[in-house]
């Protein structure tokens, strides 16, 4: 399908609450003007972010992180080619690379490959994958760009050498920039290097903005003031204006003076910040002259990037949007992944899962299996199977403890739950008590990764859009579970759920399916 990024006149309904694909942030629009834009702002100074600068020493010490690790990968690719030859001492070896020029033109041509591919652009460090991608991209150009200047220079460059460097080298600075990320998150999380955002949009969507800023604390953002647009500004009362969660600044026309008063460094027009093309391009010539970044949130929530693609058509932007990855969620890709994992997780655990049964019954003599009927695929139930963590008669006291329900929406969730054991509570805090669910994958009732298996008196409270979960098998891990667990409210656990069914991969499994490892060491959420 193919959404106009723009129509000139037709007012925008409010933008949902921002989410992680949205805060992955393509460049502003290149809008060709068809007025003559306002001259007052044409002739102020440009000002420099102060933010820009301190970005500035982040992309300074990313490259000079790259320096080191190409290096590294130099020597190590040296060592294990000394090895492999015998013949010279690795110092000799590595020696031999410095002076004959190899090590040197590898490098060079590499770094030179990750600048022109933007591994650098301050707008990808720290989110989405597109880092990541670059990184990637310029390795398989700088191999190339070598392959051919020695084919045409009769060089006699080691191909040995070249193999093992680039493999090392591009699996180190992958590394590296993952390790860096995670920094630049921590300091961020701790309010550091926060861009300052001063946001267009209606007075109703302002609350959900900010909240959706404060939520993804990672990614550097803090909202410290408003524009609304102008028919919006003279309908507000006094009280309307104090009760606001930020500063409201004035009129969509008054951008550049916000950014001035505030020291903002990021524009971001989000749910009914404009009503027109005409009215986005002044904003975007408003900030000609200013060092400040201008970010719009579509009208694309929920979608990942691989699905949304971007061209030109005539002068006017079109986003394409890839159709929903159901069918391939459901797929014979994802079945031999499942197979493959369950299988393999349960020779790894058959001593731990001997070991807790044997402790389950040693307790109080009870089953050591809990079987309870949930929804999977097509609302068709089955027995899903889990390590008794609970009193033998705990369905029965149900009734005692349901008025304590922790959670929200149609679940039920008990944080201090009077039922649990002992046993139990060590169980469920590292997820060990959902072990036997691997035989439930491979009974084909479940995936490894999926939405949470509900229970049907669960589903038949479902909204109709909520349906939309159980065209997938459920799963024994996925987002709900790396992104908080039970902490989680139940919108967002849904949002989440529905979130993966639409945008499934393989590749999304794998990391998932990793992040899963530290949810349950950290056991956050758990209960």
């Amino acid at each position: 399908m193919t959404e106009f990024a723009s129509r000139a006149d037709v007012a925008e309904p409010p933008s949902p609450a921002l989410t992680e694909s949205d805060l992955e942030l393509l460049p502003a629009p290149r809008l060709d003007p068809v007025d003559t834009p306002p001259t007052s702002d044409l002739d102020d100074p440009p000002r420099s972010s102060p933010l820009a600068g301190r970005l500035r020493n982040v992309v300074a010490f990313v490259a000079l992180a790259d320096v080191l690790v190409l290096a590294l990968s130099a020597v190590i690719a040296v060592s294990f080619r000394a090895q492999l030859d015998g013949v010279l001492e690795k110092d000799t070896y590595l020696e031999f690379a410095v002076l004959n020029g190899t090590a040197p033109f590898v490098f060079l041509i590499w770094m030179a490959c990750l600048a022109l591919s933007g591994a650098y652009a301050r707008r990808i460090l720290g989110g989405g994958t597109e880092e990541f991608r670059r990184v990637a991209v310029a390795s398989l150009m700088a191999i190339g760009a070598v392959g051919t200047v020695s084919f045409l220079s009769r060089s006699t460059i080691s191909r040995g050498y070249v193999i093992l460097c680039f493999v090392v080298g591009t699996l180190l600075l992958l590394a590296t920039r993952y390790a860096l990320r995670k920094v630049l998150h921590a300091l961020r999380q701790r309010g550091r290097l926060h861009a300052r955002v001063v946001a267009v949009c209606s007075p109703e969507a302002l609350d959900e903005v900010k909240t959706s800023l404060e939520r993804l604390s990672w990614a550097g953002y803090t909202l410290v003031g408003a524009c609304v647009p102008s028919h919006h500004l003279g309908q507000l009362t006094e009280k309307q204006l104090r009760e606001q969660p930020v500063p409201i600044l004035g009129g969509s026309d008054d951008v550049v003076g916000a950014c001035r008063v505030t020291g903002a460094d990021t524009v971001l027009v989000a749910g009914g910040g404009h009503s027109s093309s005409q009215a986005l391009r002044r904003i975007g010539w408003q900030l000609e002259n200013l060092d400040v970044d201008l970010v719009v949130v579509p009208g694309l929530i929920d979608v990942a990037g691989p699905r949304i693609h971007m061209r030109q058509v005539g002068g006017l932007p079109l986003v394409h949007v890839d159709k929903p990855q159901v069918g391939r969620a459901a797929g014979l890709t994802k079945r031999i992944f499942d197979l493959v994992v369950a299988s393999a997780m349960l020779l790894v655990f058959a001593p731990v899962m001997a070991v807790i049964a044997l402790a389950i019954k040693l307790q109080d003599g009870g089953p050591v299996f809990y079987r309870q009927c949930r929804s999977g695929r097509d609302n068709e139930t089955f027995g899903m199977w889990k390590f008794r963590s609970m009193v033998v008669d705990a369905d029965r006291r149900l009734a005692e403890v349901a008025a304590l329900n922790d959670a929200d929406g149609v679940l039920f969730k008990l944080k201090d739950d009077p039922r649990v054991t002992r046993l139990g509570r060590v169980l469920r805090k590292y997820s060990l008590d959902e072990i036997p669910q691997l035989f439930n994958v491979l009974a084909n009732q479940m995936s490894v990764v999926g939405p949470r298996p509900p229970l049907p008196t669960e589903v038949a409270d479902y909204p109709v859009d909520m349906h939309r979960r159980l065209l997938v098998r459920p799963g024994l891990t996925g987002l709900w579970q790396v992104s908080g667990r039970s902490d989680l409210p139940f919108d967002e656990a849904v949002r989440m759920d529905l979130y993966y069914v639409d945008n499934w991969s393989l590749i999304g499994d794998v990391i998932i399916l990793l992040k899963t490892v530290r949810a349950v060491l950290l056991s956050k959420g758990a209960y």
